[in-house]
């Protein structure tokens, strides 16, 4: 689709590549319309770096996020008659104090957006690797359904805290799940479903717009995130949907965009919604009709591929 609103890039995040400006230009070189600059927002205790940082330390991470808004900002002024760029990031929730940092940091940066993410569940990261994702299992009794059950109490925390305009990835919980052997997917199990279905709806209650996002296919998912049996449940209730690539580097800006396709249609997604920002400086919800039919796919060489 002619927008993103999930993006990452080397120069401020370990785990991409590239420089923030070089997403910016494969953006405009796919004819996209907006934008999305999401890095992620810093934490603030040593335990919560990663491995990747072992090297940094929590002030590291606060000065490069300052260093990324300067950078969005200029980038915003260079190339803003070519593509329309919101300033945003991505969020985390580890612990409370977490929530209360992330409000000051916003009102501090005066950010567009939020991307509503949840990376953690017990204060432990949950995508950063299998062997993380099953410590997490083994701390919460060996029961994956006590896991998914944790994720959707936090990410409820979360989306009532912050309010994100975007959820970001909404059942990211799945990623490491083992589906491949045969281990039943604790969201077939009603009271965990209630749970995902309780969060959906008051995400949809305050106005929020869910994204597909295309980095799931990466991560060997047969969906974008959410899978079909969520994002049936989104669509069924009204809520309002977007498509982001969750970009790492210039690389992947648009990834996986062709299987979207495939996807909206499949789904029956006809209408996705996206942000922009008024000449006043207000942003505001815009509706793209039609939007499997836009210029847009056929310009990238994307048509429907059957998977």
């Amino acid at each position: 689709m002619p927008f993103t609103f999930h993006s990452h890039s080397g120069q401020f995040c370990r785990h991409a590549k590239g420089t923030l400006e070089n997403v910016v230009k494969a953006a405009i070189s796919k004819n996209m319309l907006v934008l999305g600059l999401t890095e992620h927002v810093p934490r603030s205790r040593t335990q919560d770096l990663y491995p990747e940082e072992s090297d940094l330390t929590t002030n590291d991470l606060h000065t490069a996020f300052h260093a990324y808004v300067d950078e969005a900002r200029r980038l915003r002024s260079q190339y803003g008659s070519q593509i329309h760029i919101l300033i945003g990031a991505e969020t985390e929730y580890i612990t409370h104090d977490t929530l209360d940092e992330l409000k000051r940091l916003r009102k501090k940066y005066d950010l567009d957006f939020l991307v509503g993410s949840l990376h953690h569940v017990n204060g432990m990261p949950m995508d950063f690797s299998p062997e993380l994702y099953e410590q997490i299992v083994e701390h919460c009794s060996g029961s994956r359904s006590e896991m998914f059950r944790r994720y959707f109490d936090e990410q409820l925390v979360l989306l009532q805290e912050l309010q994100p305009e975007i959820v970001g990835h909404f059942d990211l919980i799945r990623i490491f799940h083992p589906y491949s052997a045969g281990v039943e997917d604790p969201l077939l199990q009603d009271d965990i479903r209630n749970l995902a279905l309780r969060n959906i709806d008051y995400a949809i209650s305050y106005g929020a717009i869910f994204e597909i996002n295309t980095r799931a296919w990466k991560k060997g998912l047969r969906d974008a995130y959410p899978q079909r049996d969520l994002l049936q449940e989104i669509l069924a209730r009204g809520g309002r949907i977007t498509l982001s690539d969750d970009s790492h580097g210039e690389h992947d800006v648009c990834m996986h965009y062709d299987r979207a396709l495939a996807y909206l249609r499949e789904m029956g997604v006809k209408q996705l919604h996206y942000l922009r920002k008024t000449a006043e400086g207000a942003v505001q919800v815009c509706v793209l009709d039609n939007a499997t039919e836009h210029e847009f796919w056929a310009a990238n060489g994307f048509f429907v591929v059957v998977v």
